[in-house]
């Protein structure tokens, strides 16, 4: 017995003495970029349940540890690390960004997944990928990057705004843009007067990443509003405990890199002395004025921004930022100027059952706009006057005058008084903001409530003055002013409800919720001239248009292997009449992956082979006319009265209308592959999509007496738009001192009518009246090219009038045009490399499009002898003249081949060298770079760029080739 008791009193002394063998470990987990701490990591004993995470200030204390036990650390985004423990008392981590962790996460509609959980076709591209240097757009930063994404700016002005189109035309009449939707905020596309681009609202600097969705089976959550894809810009949050703060800045320089090839003074003094009669001669100035290069200057930008980042409290991370933009235009006289505001706060409580995100972010431009009447006027005035005559009644500029002693009516303005003598300025505020609350319900943890209330609101300010001393062909002439203004607003109602559920093998995410978003908008334009002339001069615009939506998407996830996603969407236009008001948009879409497959895993090549099929119908009116189902009524001017009797009385006519108006449709299916191999190394994917758009919009004419106008908005036909996209991401090389990165894509498409009842003519070119050089017919390419087949002499010059007499019946009419190319690229290609050696960084984006064609106006309406000297006036020819010889003007002329040109370009657009000081002061960090854009663009197409926004060459805003320097100070 006594033995006993003495066993049993060692037992009990020995079990305390084996739970203290277990022991405590403490520590610090920082970025290892940044030394910020990591609030919110995990820390996990590999095998156990026995964890803990940090809290805000980065720090960890895991208990009840055993020797040789394996510690876990881990946080989304970066690499995870594991750590033998031996009885140390205190280890402190360094984290280190994961690429392949960090493009795990994409935002799609209405939520996040995880980018191998995706069936559809998304691309994501973040800060470190975007597009480097003097980035005044949000869409610039994406150029090039991704495969069946085109972004083509519209000139070279400041701030212009970029025509972005996802895999080819998706509409004959409507809005082929994509829905840009801004930390859920689905943005109008259309912009307010006084404003150059509908992105300039937003600072580059504070865009995290931008998600591409390409198919309708991951656009299909938005509907209607993403008929052509979706773009969804996050913007950056706040993150870490200590406040951190940037800074940066950059100084650019704008340069013209060409001008219209116009004959110069000399030439043009021979042309005139060899063509022209006495009266001709005697017109000729003594002068040698380059009239485009009096128009254009070097320009210079500055930009500046400011952003801090940390957390107030132990519970609200936060970040907000400040941006001042200053740029001006190769065009004199042309300046944009942005300040932006922005503010994100991210509270949460009941120990993170709710959270808070909002966002808020303000815009205040202001605008001063060259006259761009210039740009043409500059080609075609005569080289050999001076820029100003002291005879002249206009301010002293050099005139052509008539014989009332006004200028004459069929002459151009004189360039510099068109800049000088021309005010166009104006104001634009923008707000956007949205406050996201999400809870998840006590009773079910699995299923999140969320309520999303979005404001985006705009007015603007303009107004144009015209000076008394401008050249004038009015005889009572005595300059003008307009004024306009704007307001606009977009008001965003979402709730929904996810659930979330994990199943051992499977895993079901679902979403089911309700939209409201409704577009108001109020336009004011005052008249001066028309107010003198005893017209209506003053005139308000207010129209407004809701859409109202039901939606719901279920994904399921099988043991990693088989994933389906099922999405339904049902949209209400008030842009439709009410029987055909409601449309259905369903999407299904499935995906394998086949490196989780008994036969892959014991591959080290390949971390990722996904093969994805997926099948989706998309609706849309975006850009179609409000009411246009109903009877509305114009009223006459106050001074166009009809007599009744002894009185006069105002009258009112009926518009347009079709109550008919149904959806397009679109319907695609997309198959893709996704792949990543030798620990991401190499990595991209491949898709293949066909979709086909059903009930295309289109205005078309209408015979006599059935309508209240001989055209109206139809749905008419149909067009069939495929395409392949690859893309590849190689890093040939990392080390510790060397990374070097190449990214490639190339994308085909291909677009075809393929119903259309009525071929209907587009593209309206200068010269003659009424001219158009584009069709839409069965069977071609939207806006494919419709001309006359050029004949041509033994030297290979065109043959005026001679044109290829196409059905034989020995008259040349418009049975002989034919359509010849389009301007669309059949194949676009992008490539880009980044190489980082020790502190330096070096960044090369190029581009190519292959196939595209370009109609060269500006050659066509300005190569004909007669036009040098008539009108009793001197007009400068385009260069061109010397291969033609044409004599005069006409409509076959316009119309010849000849003059639609391949257009197939190579550009190197950007290269940014940088160079970073680790330690400049203390913990902080100094960047220095240098960067150059639109460097060099190779191409065998005639005129001033081959890149021509819906390919007709007229008065084009030349792009500036520019250089930057700047700094980027972390601290």
């Amino acid at each position: 017995m006594r033995t006993l008791i003495k066993s049993t009193l060692l037992l009990l002394f020995l079990m305390p003495m084996s739970f203290f063998a277990q022991s405590t470990l403490s520590g610090t987990i920082t970025e290892r970029d940044t030394g910020m701490p990591i609030p919110g990591a995990n820390v996990i004993v590999k095998g156990t349940t026995n964890g803990t995470t940090t809290d805000f200030d980065g720090n960890y204390t895991i208990t009840g540890l055993n020797m040789d036990d394996v510690i876990v650390f881990s946080y989304i985004g970066f690499a995870t690390q594991e750590v033998n423990y031996t009885g140390q008392d205190r280890v402190n981590i360094e984290m280190a960004p994961d690429a392949a962790v960090l493009d795990e996460i994409v935002v799609v509609g209405y939520g996040a997944i995880r980018k191998k959980d995706a069936t559809g076709a998304v691309t994501q591209v973040s800060t470190e990928d975007f597009n480097k240097g003097s980035v005044v757009t949000a869409s610039q930063l994406i150029t090039g990057k991704i495969a069946g994404v085109n972004v083509t700016s519209g000139g070279g002005a400041p701030g212009e705004g970029q025509n972005i189109v996802i895999r080819g035309q998706g509409s004959l009449s409507l809005n082929s843009s994509p829905l840009i939707v801004v930390d859920g905020v689905p943005i109008d596309n259309n912009n307010v007067g006084g404003s150059r681009n509908v992105l300039d609202f937003i600072n580059p600097n504070d865009i995290e990443s931008m998600t591409v969705l390409k198919d309708a089976s991951s656009t299909a959550i938005y509907g209607s509003r993403a008929a052509n894809g979706v773009i969804m810009i996050t913007t950056k949050k706040g993150k870490g405990l200590a406040f951190k703060f940037n800074y940066s800045a950059a100084t650019t320089v704008y340069e013209p890199t060409d001008f219209v090839d116009m004959l110069d003074a000399d030439q043009f003094r021979d042309l005139i002395n060899n063509i022209g009669n006495d009266a001709a001669v005697n017109r000729l100035g003594t002068s040698n004025t380059d009239w485009q290069d009096e128009i254009y200057a070097t320009a210079f930008g500055t930009e500046h921004n400011f952003s801090t980042t940390g957390n107030i409290g132990t519970f609200m991370p936060v970040r907000a930022s400040v941006g001042y933009t200053d740029q001006d235009g190769i065009l004199k006289g042309d300046n944009f100027t942005r300040t932006t505001a922005s503010l994100n706060l991210r509270p949460s409580f009941l120990d993170g059952q709710l959270k808070v995100e909002l966002n808020g972010r303000g815009m205040y431009t202001e605008n001063s706009f060259a006259n761009r009447d210039a740009i043409g006027a500059s080609v075609d005035f005569d080289p050999t006057q001076s820029i100003y005559d002291e005879n002249s009644p206009f301010g002293g500029y050099f005139t052509w005058l008539n014989s009332d002693g006004v200028k004459n009516n069929l002459s151009p303005t004189n360039p510099v008084a068109l800049i000088n003598l021309k005010d166009d300025t104006a104001e634009v505020r923008r707000f956007i903001g949205n406050a996201k609350v999400d809870y998840e319900l006590p009773f079910l943890p699995e299923l999140t409530a969320t309520v999303n209330l979005g404001l985006d609101k705009t007015n603007s300010h303009g107004r144009t003055r015209t000076s008394i001393e401008m050249p004038s062909s009015d005889l009572d002439w005595n300059g003008a002013n307009t004024r306009y203004t704007n307001d606009a607003s977009n008001e965003l109602f979402d709730a929904y409800l996810t659930y979330e559920k994990d199943l051992g093998n499977n895993s079901i995410n679902a979403v089911a919720g309700y939209s409201y978003q409704k577009f108001e908008n109020e336009n004011y334009n005052y008249d001066s001239e028309a107010r003198e002339d005893g017209n209506d001069y003053e005139f308000i615009d207010k129209w407004r248009s809701v859409l109202l939506s039901y939606f719901g998407r279920v994904n399921f996830n099988h043991d990693d292997k088989y994933l389906f996603t099922a999405t339904l969407r049902a949209d209400a236009s008030s842009k439709l009449n009410p029987d055909d008001r409601w449309g259905y948009f369903p999407s299904v879409a499935a995906a394998w992956n086949l490196h989780n497959e008994e036969f892959f895993k014991d591959s080290a090549t390949f971390d990722e082979l996904k093969l994805r099929v997926g099948y989706g119908e998309i609706g849309n009116v975006n850009g179609l006319g409000d009411y246009n189902f109903l009877t509305k009524y114009t009223g006459s001017r106050s001074n166009a009265t009809y007599q009744f009797g002894s009185g006069y009385f105002q009258t009112y006519r009926p518009e347009e209308f079709n109550e008919d108006l149904r959806w397009e449709v679109g319907k695609t299916v997309n198959i893709g592959l996704d792949y990543s191999i030798l620990n991401n190394r190499i990595s991209g994917s491949l898709n293949a999509y066909l979709k086909k758009t059903e009930d295309l919009i289109s205005f078309v004419t209408v015979d006599p007496f059935t309508n209240f106008s001989n055209g109206i908005d139809k749905n008419i036909g149909d067009m069939e738009n495929k395409g392949i996209e690859f893309d590849i991401n190689i890093v040939p090389v990392k080390s510790k001192d060397l990374t070097w990165s190449i990214g490639y894509n190339i994308s085909y498409n291909e677009n075809e009518i393929t119903n259309l009842p009525d071929q209907v003519e587009v593209g309206g070119i200068n010269g003659g009246t009424g001219n158009n050089i584009q069709l839409h017919k069965e069977g071609y390419t939207p806006f494919s090219y419709w001309v006359y087949k050029q004949v041509y002499n033994e030297a290979g010059n065109p043959i005026e009038g001679a044109y290829v007499d196409r059905n034989g019946d020995n008259l040349i009419n418009d049975e002989d045009r034919y359509l010849y190319n389009d301007p669309y690229a059949d194949i676009m290609m992008g490539l880009n490399t980044n190489l980082n050696y020790k502190s330096w960084d070096l960044a090369i984006v190029t581009r190519a499009n292959i196939g595209n064609y370009a109609y060269n106006n500006m050659a066509s309406s300005k190569t004909y002898e007669l036009r040098a000297t008539e009108n009793s006036i001197l007009t400068n020819l385009h260069s061109d003249y010397y291969n033609t010889r044409f004599q005069s003007l006409t409509e076959t002329n316009l119309q010849s081949d000849y003059y639609v040109q391949e257009a197939s370009f190579f550009k190197l657009d950007n290269i940014t060298l940088g160079y970073t000081l680790p330690e400049f002061v203390g913990q902080s960090t100094l960047r220095i770079y240098g960067s150059a854009q639109n460097v060099a663009t190779i191409t065998d197409y005639d005129g001033l760029d081959p890149e021509i926004d819906g390919g007709i060459d007229n008065n084009f805003y030349p792009r500036p080739r520019s250089f930057a320097v700047g700094v980027n100070l972390n601290f």
